[in-house]
């Protein structure tokens, strides 16, 4: 199962409540969908950086299930999602590539 980092951020172009009310409810929302992620396990580790407005996940699945997730949020937020390489499969890949390419020569 794969593994993949996504870098979040609140859409500053997205229809925001300008009543507190009506924003505080709409967060409650989506802490919802943070919780039910993480009780699932779908969401490994779900986070916010100091700036108040981004943050980050870590999730496991396959490319569709972090593409449902990220989706679910439009337009509230935007995500740079990547997926993540363990370390010893990366190198494992690098010397694989590497030693093809010295064989060429």
């Amino acid at each position: 199962m794969a593994k993949f980092l996504a870098l979040w951020r609140f859409n500053p172009n997205a229809p925001w409540p300008t009543d507190p009310n009506e924003l505080a409810m709409g967060m409650e929302q989506m802490f919802a969908k943070v919780d039910n992620n993480l009780k699932s396990g779908e969401v490994l580790e779900f986070g916010y950086f100091s700036d108040g407005k981004s943050g980050y996940s870590i999730s496991t699945g396959e490319s569709k299930d972090v593409f449902r997730r990220v989706f679910a949020n439009f337009p509230w937020l935007e995500a740079d999602v990547h997926e993540m390489i363990p370390y010893e499969t990366g190198k494992e890949i690098a010397r694989g590539v590497l030693k093809a390419e010295a064989m060429k020569r």
